[in-house]
């Protein structure tokens, strides 16, 4: 005799960067999809980085927008990524998190420094019950240990810390998911190395997993990026033994206002097809009125250009060397680097408002200093005279431009020879009255991105670096606004071409 089986739907979703225009259609499905299997046999989760401060509906209500939202999905449980955690103050996530959440906001490796303890609105795991399954909920976040110290967290080792939750929950529950804002090559590790694992919904990494990886007993499903897709994973649990009997995941792709199937696997109670399901429409108003009222914040004047600031990508122009100037000016250093590509585009004469700052330069990259060696800042300064690099684009590091650009400089001099090849260039660079020489260390005022690795390899080699947070450059560069002789300053050539 066949044994009773119980269905579970788990609807997920991550990295969706605050891409507003996905939300009502992401709604809708959810709706359909849970309206198919039951509300009492479906759990609706995100696996963080749904915050994005580059949108003005999330940096005009700090957050409120995308947390109004979530609401009214349906979401059950959340964790936090990287751009929650990293680029909003413990006080905003507080006020954000804090009352009026009608979803548990899953902290497991994320401590309060102070007081060693989760924060007062989070927890450090969820048991929840559908159906009568007792279903364990741990979520973890990247392991970005000095950016967090900053801001007065505690982070854990998230591995370690998994595994202690799955010891400590297995026993207690009939299924342990996973939420892991860790990046796919942890999530594999967590499965092959900790016993007890069934789920886990991965993000970070924005890894678009179309089918599902499976390690020993544990499956591994990802939704790639923006709101492209969604997840849905069937589950059907023995009613007896609470065990699980099939799970099977899927991805549906999300498009023009509609969604579709991403997967042309057969699932029970499958979604319906591409252009069944319209726009949430509560989701749409509630987007609508905080687009309104997030513009209506960021309309206040921050400063007053007598004249415009050009920007340019593969030219040194007076916004970059004001960006460089404040940066050395905030964190100290002989000298600043920071890449052109910061920006989108220049500032015009008259009033420059918090959202056009936002718009110019959307990137929630912090300043920080570091120790560095003349003959990797000169070879830094070397590749950005060349195409290959400045033209270079990126992606991810909290980078939100277009390219990579030349470098803007302050407290430093650069004669340079553009017909000259690759890597001989420049003539000479000196700080004062003193040469830049290959073998000497200086203090270098730039930005966090560059100790990644990113953009310019030799910038990665400072030491002593320290970061400085919560700032973002763009404040930075709404203080050296408001600074007349700065801004003259800023005219003031660095970059000196020995042909003309």
């Amino acid at each position: 005799m066949t044994s009773p089986q119980v269905r579970l739907r788990i609807l997920h979703t991550n990295d969706l960067h605050s891409h507003f225009e996905q939300m009502p259609p992401i709604a809708s499905a959810f709706r359909e999809l849970r309206a198919a299997a039951g509300a009492e046999h479906t759990l609706t989760l995100d696996i963080g980085d749904h915050l994005d401060r580059m949108r003005p509906e999330t940096e005009g209500s700090c957050g409120s927008a995308n947390r109004a939202v979530m609401i009214e999905t349906g979401y059950e449980a959340v964790t936090i990524g990287n751009n929650e955690g990293l680029t909003f103050t413990p006080h905003e996530l507080e006020a954000l998190y804090g009352s009026d959440v009608s979803f548990k906001v899953l902290c497991s490796n994320l401590l309060d420094a102070e007081t060693g303890r989760v924060p007062s609105w989070g927890v450090p795991y969820h048991i929840v019950e559908k159906a009568g399954i007792r279903i364990g909920l741990i979520g973890v976040t990247a392991y970005f240990t000095e950016f967090y110290r900053l801001l007065g967290w505690a982070i854990q080792e998230p591995v370690a810390v998994t595994a202690q939750l799955v010891r400590e929950l297995r026993p207690r529950t009939d299924l342990v998911i996973v939420l892991s804002h860790l990046g796919l090559r942890n999530d594999e590790r967590m499965a092959a190395d900790i016993p007890g694992i069934d789920l886990i919904l991965g993000g970070h990494t924005h890894h678009l997993l179309e089918k599902p990886l499976r390690i020993g007993s544990t499956m591994i499903c990802a939704a790639g990026k923006y709101g492209q897709y969604y997840g849905v994973v069937d589950v059907r649990m023995d009613a007896l033994t609470r065990k699980p009997v099939a799970m099977e995941g899927y991805v549906r792709q999300v498009h023009n206002g509609a969604w579709a199937e991403a997967d042309t696997a057969d699932s029970a109670d499958a979604a319906k097809t591409a252009d069944a399901a319209p726009d949430d429409d509560r989701v749409s108003a509630i987007i609508r009125r905080y687009k309104a009222s997030s513009d209506q914040v960021l309309m206040r004047e921050v400063a007053y250009l007598q004249e415009p600031l050009p920007a340019e990508w593969y030219s040194e122009a007076p916004l970059g060397n004001l960006l460089a100037a404040g940066l050395r000016k905030r964190v100290g250093g002989d000298l600043a680097l920071v890449n052109a590509g910061q920006f989108l585009s220049g500032l015009a004469q008259g009033p420059v408002s918090a959202g056009r700052l936002l718009e110019i330069c959307p990137s929630p990259i912090n300043p920080c200093r570091m120790v560095l060696a003349g003959e990797h800042i000169l070879q830094a300064l070397e590749q950005s005279l060349l195409p290959e690099f400045m033209e270079k684009p990126l992606l991810g590091f909290g980078f939100r431009g277009k390219v990579l650009g030349m470098l803007n400089i302050d407290g430093l001099q650069v004669e340079y020879d553009s017909a000259a090849p690759a890597y001989s260039k420049i003539s000479r660079a000196w700080l004062g009255d003193e040469l830049l020489t290959a073998d000497k260390h200086y203090n270098v005022a730039t930005i966090d991105m560059f100790t990644f690795g990113v953009g310019y390899p030799s910038l990665s080699k400072g030491e002593q670096v320290q970061y400085f947070l919560p700032e973002f450059i763009r404040d930075i560069l709404r203080l050296e606004l408001q600074d007349t002789q700065a801004i003259e300053q800023s005219r003031s050539r660095r970059w000196h071409s020995a042909s003309s």
